[in-house]
């Protein structure tokens, strides 16, 4: 592990000198970097618009806001309950991903995390490495009819995070990724965890086998049919049979 901590007036800020030789406050924002583009996208997939790509070509960055969804993100738009450094979602996604890329786990690879302090109260931010060429999968399928081999590729590379223990709090057809190679990637682990095998594995299923159906009707040019959510179990089956 190569992360080193800097304390702040507030908070603190962790890194990776391998990425990033020098942090400050200032690269959190859009406005610390020449050059900062807000995350668009088709359907929902720009989230919360609390994204943003920044940096220079050829190594461009992710910065992520921690911004709260469902009904207490109406009410409280970006706080939470501080309790502890190390528990702060920022510093626990930074570890995760920094544990899962060095086992060569297809996650982006973290850059940056911090933590500001507001009494018991703090915010968060997380500055990722930007993976070239990739869009969600919910993008991937629009327009184009993809065969059994690719939803069978899914299952099998949903398999391999589990086998590994990863728990992914929320995916989803836009937190799972297709580069130009037909390889799949994870994004956006924040309340991920590393946990042993439980029935949080088809937990996580269902909820991407109901967020495929649901942008099928946000689209109708999406190609998504029950065929494919069988293609895609049967990768996954697949997969865990030959492990």
């Amino acid at each position: 592990m190569t992360e080193t901590v800097e304390r702040t007036k507030n908070g603190a800020i962790l890194y990776d000198k391998a990425i990033i030789n020098q942090i400050s406050a200032e690269r959190f924002t859009p406005q610390g970097w020449p050059h900062a583009e807000v995350l668009t996208g088709p359907l929902r997939s720009a989230g919360r618009g609390n994204t943003v790509f920044v940096g220079n070509i050829p190594r461009q960055f992710v910065l992520r806001h921690y911004m709260r969804g469902g009904l207490v993100g109406k009410i409280v738009r970006d706080s939470y309950m501080f309790s502890g450094e190390d528990l702060t979602r920022s510093f626990l996604e930074w570890r995760l991903l920094d544990k899962l890329a060095a086992n060569n786990m297809n996650v982006p690879r973290p850059a940056a995390a911090r933590f500001r302090r507001r009494g018991t109260f703090y915010t968060a931010d997380i500055i990722t490495v930007r993976i070239p060429d990739v869009v969600s999968l919910a993008e991937y399928i629009t327009g184009v009819d993809h065969g059994e081999a690719f939803w069978q590729v899914v299952g099998a590379a949903i398999w391999k995070f589990h086998e590994a223990g990863v728990y992914h709090a929320d995916m989803n057809a836009y937190n799972v990724q297709v580069d130009k190679d037909g390889d799949i990637w994870m994004l956006d682990f924040d309340k991920g965890s590393l946990k042993v095998p439980g029935p949080w594995q088809q937990q996580t299923l269902s909820r991407l086998h109901r967020s495929l159906e649901k942008v099928v009707g946000l689209d109708p040019n999406i190609r998504f049919r029950t065929a494919n959510w069988e293609q895609l179990l049967e990768g996954y089956f697949n997969a865990s049979r030959s492990a």
